[in-house]
């Protein structure tokens, strides 16, 4: 089962740390070794070379593995792990540990569709089950049913789309009135500037890498919103709102991308955070007086964070922050950064 071997694939890189401790090595069969010994099971029950079942365990592998340490039971690279423990303070530990846990599945519902109950409503009847949440009135969190969506009817007929909460929320908080002239300057696959056509904004799109917008015009078809797309070159100003969700560490969506928290490295971080101070630089040239810029990120770290807001400020003093605010993965969401800037 295809669906089985991703989510064990993606439990074990979550937790590949703690689990490489318990099975004595790093290789494929030793974190799977050690994901049997921390769910209390036999390994010799999986491990006995029947049909296809992998080849009975060596005495050197029966012998090896042991009680993960503090450290690698929190799952993070040493560095990573120092970098957040200075950003979070208290809340190090349990956000840590709640990286280490699949993220749950949230659908924002399309508002020029579908109200959140209507769209709730349809997705029953395709078996898919949701709770509301008080904190957005577009959310929506699958509580069974997870894997008949993309075939059920709601999803066909643009009800509603994958989002996870934090973004929704953060969407959810920016001042649009029908009408409102908004540039997506990070756009991707399109899921903020769809959030915010469905508000009555009227929205541009443009990405570093157009190719990342190449599902943007099908979304947009299924959703009934109207998106536009600015030319490779660059879009042309100016707009009430400039939305800028730069590229980063991705530190609060770790649990969604596990491989990522082992693939970064500091210059990379670095590099990253030369890239977003270039991103708020050029949003600014694109906001007219009086409008506003609005940065996000999917980063727990300060350096990617309110120190860029703080940079930015400085070096912009047309600018004042109107509000920040940090979302984290406690709560049920990825962690997630927005900061409105107003000129």
């Amino acid at each position: 089962d295809r669906a089985a071997v991703r989510d064990l694939v993606y439990a074990t890189l979550r937790r590949r740390r703690s689990r490489a401790a318990l099975g004595g090595g790093d290789s494929g069969r030793a974190l799977i070794l050690g994901a049997l010994r921390e769910a209390g099971v036999d390994p010799a029950t999986i491990f006995d070379g029947a049909g296809h079942g992998p080849a009975p365990l060596t005495a050197e592998e029966t012998a090896a593995g042991r009680p993960p340490t503090e450290a690698e039971a929190l799952d993070l690279p040493d560095w990573i792990s120092q970098r957040l423990q200075q950003d979070l303070g208290l809340d190090f530990t349990a956000v840590a540990l709640a990286l280490r846990e699949r993220a749950p599945v949230w659908l924002r519902a399309n508002l020029a569709r579908a109200t959140a109950a209507q769209a709730q409503s349809a997705l029953a009847r395709d078996g898919i089950e949701t709770a509301t949440d008080p904190r957005c009135e577009t959310a929506l969190c699958v509580t069974a049913g997870e894997r008949r969506l993309q075939a059920s009817a709601a999803w066909r007929e643009g009800l509603v789309e994958l989002q996870d909460l934090s973004p929704q929320i953060a969407c959810a908080a920016l001042e649009l009135t029908p009408g409102t002239r908004v540039l997506d300057l990070c756009a991707g696959g399109g899921g903020k500037a769809l959030a915010l056509a469905a508000r009555g904004a009227q929205v541009t799109a443009w990405d570093a890498a157009p190719a990342r917008m190449r599902d943007l015009p099908r979304r947009a078809e299924r959703a009934g919103a109207r998106i536009a797309l600015a030319e490779p070159s660059g879009p042309q100003g100016p707009y009430d709102l400039v939305v800028a969700d730069v590229p980063c560490s991705g530190s609060g969506t770790w649990r969604r991308t596990p491989d990522a928290k082992w693939r970064l490295a500091p210059d990379d971080l670095a590099a990253l955070e030369q890239t977003q101070a270039a991103i708020l630089a050029r949003a600014a040239r694109h906001i007219r007086p009086g409008g506003r810029l609005a940065y996000m990120t999917c980063s727990l770290l300060r350096s990617e964070n309110e120190a860029q807001v703080a940079d930015f400020l400085a070096a912009h003093p047309d600018f004042r922050l109107e509000t920040s605010r940090r979302m984290s993965p406690l709560t049920e969401s990825d962690g997630f950064f927005l900061a409105v800037l107003g000129r």
